[in-house]
C-alpha cells in the first residue's frame, strides 16, 4: 500500500472521535464499529470510510435507552410486520410499514420512530424511512 494513503488513513481515523463527539452520543460507538468493520473489508482506507459512515449513522440510542425502548415495545405488543428485505441498518423500510413515536414517558428523547419488522424492534429515521438501529 502507498505510504501517503496509509498516513492519510491513520490521520483520518485519529480525528474520528473528535468529529463523532460533535454528532451525539451514538456517533462514537458508530464510528468505532464502522471503522472496525471497514478495516476488515478494506484495510486502512476501509476503516476511514466505515468510521465516517458509522459516525453518521451511529448507534442511535445508548444501551440504556435501547433497553427502555425495547421494554416499552414489549408492553405495547406491536405486531411484527413481515418484509422480504433483510432488516439491516441503512436499509429503507417499505412505505406500508407503520412507524410509531417513542413516547417521552419512556425516558428516551429521540426524533426517530420505531416499529417491529420480522420480529426485530428497529429504530427508523422517519424522513428517509431508513433503519438507524436494530434493538435486540
Amino acid at each position: 500500500m502507498n505510504k501517503s494513503v496509509t498516513i492519510a488513513a491513520v490521520l483520518a481515523i485519529s480525528s474520528l472521535p473528535i468529529a463523532a463527539h460533535a454528532q451525539g452520543s451514538g456517533a462514537v460507538p458508530g464510528a468505532v464499529g464502522g471503522a472496525a468493520a471497514g478495516a476488515v473489508v478494506g484495510g486502512p482506507v476501509g476503516a476511514v470510510v466505515g468510521g465516517v459512515a458509522g459516525a453518521a449513522l451511529g448507534g442511535a440510542l445508548s444501551a440504556d435507552e435501547s433497553t427502555k425502548v425495547k421494554q416499552y415495545v414489549v408492553r405495547e405488543h406491536r405486531p411484527s410486520v413481515r418484509v422480504t428485505e433483510k432488516v439491516t441498518v441503512g436499509e429503507p423500510l417499505p412505505p406500508n410499514v407503520e412507524l410509531y413515536t417513542v413516547p417521552a414517558d419512556t425516558g428516551v428523547r429521540t426524533d426517530y420512530r420505531y416499529t417491529v419488522v420480522n420480529d426485530h424492534t428497529v429504530l427508523v429515521d422517519p424522513r428517509s424511512r431508513k433503519i438507524v438501529q436494530v434493538i435486540e
